[in-house]
């Protein structure tokens, strides 16, 4: 990566090789581009809970390119009274043998502080503060963590065996509403509700429904678990006359929901007319019924878990 002038926000993120294809999927729906390393440099300003992979942002205030220049610039920054924490945050796609030691990174975090005019509050700040080394430029600004929303939703009083993963489901979300302003979605086939549950979480304006009556309570049970509240009714995919601007489609494969390529075809010819956008999570080919029902394929990553695999394809 290299800095480019007129940067606005550094984020680091991680995933496993599994989910390399998803992660970079979820950074072209949030930023328009995927790095091709651990850290990505964006005008966009995006809440870092929001995506399982992203672990912390800084929006950038200095740059330089040595620490001695850098320590000049932060001591005119104005506090106004605040206290404040100094983060060195790790870029583990620098070359081997130039990463930081614990010792450096704490030195360096020590000196910065020091040059700071305010008083350093290492327990409970005011203000955090983040500093990274990009390709030898130092970079310092205001720092944000991720907090692993997501994680605390895999708690949820009523689970289903083919359900996403609430951190597969929560990248699904933003890769198909990467800015929810003014957004109206919706989850036609919502079973037990993790899509809905991670979008409502975000305050993602989506809607849930399923044609299953039997689950319906357990997916609105969910919802109320962690104090979210969202309209799912009882309806099949192909009686929806509602306009939304997505919809996602984890198109049903268990042996208890088993659906013919007609029924498929007949699903996705109706999230045709209701939504502008459709991302479809399926477990078997489907680019043909996908073509056949209209759709144009825009973009596409694999999830994997093991030798299980999704696919995730975004559609117009």
């Amino acid at each position: 990566m290299t800095l480019q002038k007129g940067t606005t926000y550094i984020y680091t993120h991680a995933c496993s090789e599994d989910e390399r294809s998803l992660c970079a999927l979820e950074m072209r729906s949030l930023f328009g581009v995927a790095s091709q390393s651990n850290v990505l440099e964006s005008l966009v300003k995006i809440d870092p809970s929001r995506s399982p992979f992203i672990k912390e942002r800084i929006a950038v205030i200095y740059k330089s390119e040595s620490l001695e220049d850098l320590f000049i610039k932060v001591e005119t920054l104005q506090l106004s009274g605040a206290t404040f924490k100094v983060n060195y945050v790790k870029n583990s796609g620098q070359a081997k043998g130039e990463h930081a030691g614990f010792e450096k990174r704490r030195a360096i975090e020590r000196e910065l502080g020091l040059h700071i005019n305010g008083i350093a509050d290492l327990r409970q700040p005011d203000r955090q503060f983040g500093v990274i080394n990009v390709n030898d430029i130092w970079v310092f600004g205001e720092y944000v963590k991720s907090e692993a929303v997501w994680f605390r939703h895999q708690q949820k009083p009523n689970g289903y065996s083919t359900a996403l993963s609430t951190r597969v489901a929560r990248a699904v979300v933003n890769i198909a509403v990467p800015n929810p302003n003014g957004i109206k979605a919706i989850d036609p086939c919502c079973g037990i509700g993790t899509v809905l549950v991670e979008a409502r979480s975000m305050g993602i304006d989506m809607v849930g429904s399923d044609r299953n009556q039997l689950i319906l309570p357990g997916a609105r049970e969910n919802m109320m678990h962690f104090g979210l509240s969202c309209k799912i009714n009882l309806a099949d995919i192909r009686d929806i006359t509602s306009n939304y601007d997505v919809a996602i489609i984890d198109l049903p494969y268990n042996l208890c929901s088993v659906i013919t390529p007609e029924e498929q075809l007949e699903m996705l010819q109706s999230a045709r007319w209701f939504a502008n956008k459709v991302v479809v999570v399926t477990v078997e080919p489907i680019d043909e019924i996908l073509l056949k029902a209209g759709f144009s394929i825009i973009d596409r990553a694999v999830a994997k878990k093991g030798l299980f695999i999704r696919e995730v394809i975004v559609c117009n």
